[in-house]
């Protein structure tokens, strides 16, 4: 469908003379259309030229704050993501125990390696310890030979936390939840190049909307020019000038209604326009673009070309719902394993060098030792508790997914109804847009050879603006359509975004 903003202008298509001075309107300076090179700064694109729809998508995708603020949320996620792998950092201890004073004089000192591993929940360690002077009996295990002992070991969990525990939940959780915050910033990137899209079209619509109420103001102004100057001379009754004043008064309040109405839609569109400093700005009249080098509204049958069901299982809040059923998963199981027995293992090896030391000859050996420990709450009602509410949290994940699955399958088709009436209102009022103009053509002709009436030309003339009106509104609603189509079915490069 062609442009049909540019469309509409009473002056290319109305009659000569009295009519044709009526119509003298000086169009808006027109300059080139050329999309501005990604590498240009944000202030010189937008205040260079006339302002484009893929000016305002790059100026909100760059710099506008709730995108921003996305992209910190994402970066929080990740440090969590960092954090919860520090569980599984190597820790080493040293200690050092001496008597300063007494009958004994014993002392060691030690360091100790220990590594978290994920199978099993394990832990695997290593010391090295060496001791001197004597120790009362209850110590004696703190001997060592005199070049000290070597110690190597494991600990395991066979039942509980043998295949989840906090710490491997923990870092699988902050994976989903960084892969959500991900997809929460193209969720705020689509919902602002949306709104972006949508404010800037509202302003090129108000924008035109000013036009066609200048020029029937102007037809007005021409016309009581005219009329004073047959009153003077009495070819013309005086209510037809004063008739003519009420029209201009009329005139003037809907020029003034369609400012305010302009300078509402700029502000709006100043919110998602920012310079490279993130301060906003508004665009002025002067930046309105030239409609008629403007790409026309894709048809409904290009844009449904790709499956719809492809399309909503790929939009973020579905991908999101995805991840945040894992993660209600994953927390099931985590406290189904709070309902487990601990059964936990250890094996050691141990091995002292050198000449043998105060503690005789039974330190002077390669010991192995193995252990198990076992417990169990006999009532478990904590555990059964976070279990039941973690199963509660999964079931309403799976529903809300539901929901939010069926509302956008709701609002897509109803997207695509609201973008092919748009457009067949489009069609409708460029033609009553030409038969009005015809009409306002024929009155004018009957006027002025004296078989017309003053009231139905006016009549004709703002019959012929509302027309004008509609027909930029309807242009409106379909570019508003297409716009919200875009965002629905995430075309990144229609939203700016690739």
């Amino acid at each position: 469908m062609p442009p049909r903003f540019a469309f509409l202008r009473l002056g290319a298509l109305l009659g000569s003379g009295l009519v044709g001075a009526a119509l003298t309107f000086a169009p808006l300076p027109a300059a080139a259309q050329d999309i501005a090179p990604v590498g240009e700064p944000i202030d010189v694109a937008l205040k260079t030229g006339p302002l484009l729809p893929e000016e305002v998508l790059r100026s909100s995708a760059l710099t506008f704050p709730a995108i921003l603020e996305a992209f910190e949320r994402e970066a929080a996620a990740r440090s969590d993501q960092l954090s919860a792998d520090g569980a599984f950092d190597l820790m080493l201890k040293g200690e050092y125990f001496d008597r300063l004073t007494g009958f004994y004089s014993g002392g060691f000192g030690k360091v100790e390696a220990r590594q978290p591993l994920r199978p099993y929940g394990a832990e695997v360690f290593g010391s090295y310890r060496v001791s001197n002077g004597d120790f009362p009996t209850y110590e004696n295990y703190n001997y060592t030979n005199q070049l000290g002992e070597i110690k190597v070991g494991a600990l395991f969990s066979l039942l509980r936390n043998r295949d989840i525990d906090s710490r491997r939940f923990a870092i699988e959780d902050t994976r989903l939840a960084a892969s959500q915050a991900r997809l929460d910033v193209l969720l705020a990137q689509l919902n602002v190049q949306h709104e972006a899209l949508r404010a800037y079209w509202r302003w090129v619509g108000a924008g035109e909307e000013i036009r066609v109420f200048e020029e029937l103001l102007e037809i007005a102004e021409a016309r009581q020019i005219g009329l004073t100057r047959e009153v003077n001379e009495g070819a013309r009754a005086r209510i037809a000038l004063t008739e003519n004043e009420q029209n201009l008064l009329a005139r003037r309040s809907l020029l003034e209604e369609a400012k305010r109405n302009f300078l509402t839609a700029a502000n709006s569109l100043g919110f998602y326009l920012r310079g490279s400093d993130g301060q906003m700005f508004v665009p002025t009249r002067e930046m309105l673009p030239d409609l008629s080098r403007m790409k026309a509204i894709a048809p409904v049958e290009q844009l449904v070309s790709t499956p719809m069901n492809a399309v909503i299982q790929n939009r973020p809040e579905l991908q999101t719902f995805r991840l945040a059923l894992e993660r209600a998963n994953n927390r099931v199981e985590l406290r189904r394993n709070d309902l487990l027995p601990k059964l936990d293992g250890t094996v050691e090896l141990s091995r002292d060098f050198g000449q043998i030391g105060p503690g005789g000859p039974g330190f002077d050996s390669t010991d192995t030792v193995v252990g198990l420990t076992f417990t169990v709450p006999l009532q478990r009602r904590e555990a059964r508790g976070r279990v039941q509410r973690a199963e509660a949290e999964l079931r309403e994940t799976e529903l809300r997914q539901r929901r939010i699955a069926d509302q956008i399958t709701t609002e897509v088709g109803n997207i695509l109804v609201n973008l092919n009436t748009a457009l067949k209102l489009a069609d409708l009022a460029d033609a009553e847009v030409k038969q009005a103009i015809q009409m306002v053509q024929a009155e004018r002709t009957r006027f002025r050879l004296g078989a017309g009436d003053f009231f139905f030309v006016n009549q004709r003339e703002e019959s012929a603006a509302n027309a004008q009106i509609k027909a930029i509104r309807a242009e409106l609603a379909g570019r508003l359509a297409e716009a919200s189509y875009n965002a629905a079915t995430m075309n990144l490069s229609a939203l700016g975004l690739e």
